[in-house]
This record gives structure tokens, C-alpha cells and sequence, in this order.
């Protein structure tokens, strides 16, 4: 089954740009860059979505504009306006479980700890949707978490999590065409795990 919505989780604004737990969106802003696309405000969605073929097949992008714990209605609301059943939606979100530079395509699944899609989960009414999982790193205690996800990469890490993004960039055409085996195979042994 093809993927028709890739929704980047993050948090809306100035003050969360550059922060780790919105590397979700600093991937669908690559995937717009590459496909020449441009995102606009749609309060319908309490979104930013654009449009683009990716692999000659129709794809939407989406940035809900909803703190990240209450990601779920924007992308369950534009998921069901267009029809766009839960498998052929990606998800792509910041793992603290994944060391910068290391990005993993994942079918199926739990929330792992993260609230956005802590909140996704019920709001799709399942988890059968693939995640693409940007490692951002762990701060090594669980109660240094949620200022960790906060703050910004060293300048060495984010070289990093871009490189990671690249990486998943060069296997989209293979993601959202179906063939999510072999954008696996490809995506897991690229980059620093070759």
C-alpha cells in the first residue's frame, strides 16, 4: 500500500524550531525542499500541508500545528477528509531510543514513551501506520528527558540528524510507492551503520 500523507511531528513555533523533538518537522521541511513544495496555513487541520508528487504518485505533507501532545485531531482530521487509511500514512517523529545520525522505517507499533504519538494512536484509531524514527539520542536519565527534547543539538549532532534525513530523503520514492521492504533494507544499512 502506497503512502498518500506524511504528516512530521514537532512543536509549533519560534521557540521550538531548532529543538530536538521537532525533528519530525525538520524532515517534511526537507521532503517540500526536494519536491518543490510550499506549506500553508490551513486552520481546517490546525495545519501547515502542501502538496507534491513524490515517485510520480500524489502525496500530501502536513506539520499539525498543535503542541506536540495534541498532534493527533489535526492529522486524524486530514486523514479522514481525504480518506487516507491509517497504513498509508508515515509518520515521521524524534526517537530518544536511536543515536543521532541513525534514522529506521517502522511498520506497526507501540508509542515507545512518545507523547505524540502517544496521542496519534487513538486519535487514528490504531497504530498500523509506519513511523520513520530520527535518532536524536538519549540524555542518558529519564528525568533529563523533556529538557533534552527541548533544547537544541550540539551543531555536531544536528550534522548528524541531517545526514540521517538525507537518508531517508534517498529511499521516499521507495516508502511512499509501497515497497517498504526494500526502502528498509536500504535505509538500514546506509549511513553510519554501513
Amino acid at each position: 500500500m502506497r503512502v498518500e500523507l506524511i504528516a512530521g511531528l514537532g512543536n509549533p513555533g519560534s521557540k521550538y524550531e531548532q529543538t530536538r523533538h521537532n525533528a519530525g518537522f525538520w524532515f517534511v521541511d526537507a521532503v517540500a525542499r526536494q519536491y518543490h513544495a510550499q506549506f500553508r496555513a490551513d486552520s481546517k487541520y490546525k495545519s501547515d500541508t502542501t502538496r507534491c508528487s513524490i515517485a510520480g504518485y500524489d502525496c500530501r505533507l502536513q506539520k499539525p500545528m498543535d503542541y506536540m501532545n495534541c498532534s493527533g485531531r489535526p492529522v486524524a482530521a486530514l486523514a479522514g477528509f481525504y480518506r487516507i487509511p491509517r497504513h498509508s500514512i508515515l509518520v515521521a517523529h524524534d526517537d530518544l531510543d536511536l543515536p543521532p545520525g541513525t534514522v529506521r522505517l517502522k511498520k506497526d507499533g507501540g508509542h515507545g514513551g512518545h507523547n505524540g504519538l502517544r496521542d496519534l494512536i487513538p486519535q487514528l484509531g490504531g497504530k498500523d501506520f509506519l513511523r520513520l524514527r530520527i535518532g536524536i539520542g538519549h540524555p542518558g536519565h529519564r528525568d533529563d528527558v523533556v529538557g533534552y527534547v527541548l533544547k537544541a543539538p550540539s551543531s555536531a549532532d544536528r550534522a548528524l540528524i541531517e545526514r540521517a534525513i538525507d537518508d531517508a530523503l534517498a529511499v521516499l520514492p521507495k516508502i511512499v510507492a509501497g515497497d517498504i521492504e526494500a526502502a528498509m533494507k536500504d535505509l538500514h544499512t546506509s549511513g553510519a551503520d554501513k
